[in-house]
């Protein structure tokens, strides 16, 4: 046996350094990306939920006139 102890490797690591630009330029992006997604989610629910109430929906209030039409004397 050896009367030496354990050799230590020393490795120089950077000092950690915090990216603040791109955290707010990550955040933005994220942010746009659940926008369009909730506006396109919106849409479609939305579109859908018209259409299925326009087909599903027949009551006599639907049969009443208002009688707008834009011809001249009517």
């Amino acid at each position: 046996m050896t009367l030496l102890g354990p050799a230590v490797t020393w490795i120089k690591v950077e000092k950690p350094t915090f990216d603040l630009v791109g955290v707010v330029l990550g955040s933005f992006k994220l942010a746009g990306i659940l926008l369009v997604l909730a506006f396109a989610l919106g849409v479609f629910f939305g579109t859908s939920l018209i259409l299925s109430r326009r087909r599903l929906s027949r009551s006599p209030l639907d049969d009443v006139s208002l009688h707008l039409d834009t011809r001249a004397g009517g």
